[in-house]
């Protein structure tokens, strides 16, 4: 996620909100966001009820917790563009950026 933030000011030039979500607790966002230095965009947490977003987007597991996963949803609300991939697996930014210029075209 901090490369996120990196990269934030060519998300906005795409006229895009970067925001993250995961099932983990507020108190847990907050210690994590000051662990790396923070990020100026919105983290949101779906604890409870727990999950309840990430089942809708079908990336919750089984254990309760998530798939990681990358969502672009265009302004109608559309879901323009899907990623899971490894939880260990850190994605290409340009990937992204990608799928925004087809989207701006």
């Amino acid at each position: 996620m901090p490369s996120y933030e990196d990269d934030l000011s060519r998300f906005e030039e795409y006229n895009t909100q970067v925001l993250g979500i995961s099932v983990d607790s507020i108190p847990s966002h907050e210690a994590w966001q000051k662990s790396i230095g923070g990020i100026s965009y919105p983290l949101c947490s779906d604890f409870n009820p727990h999950g309840a977003v990430a089942e809708k987007y079908g990336v919750l597991r089984e254990q309760g917790m998530t798939e990681r996963a990358l969502f672009v949803i265009d302004t109608d609300g559309v879901i323009q563009y899907i990623d899971v991939h490894p939880i260990d697996d850190q994605p290409d930014n340009e990937d992204i950026f990608d799928v925004l210029r087809k989207l701006n075209a």
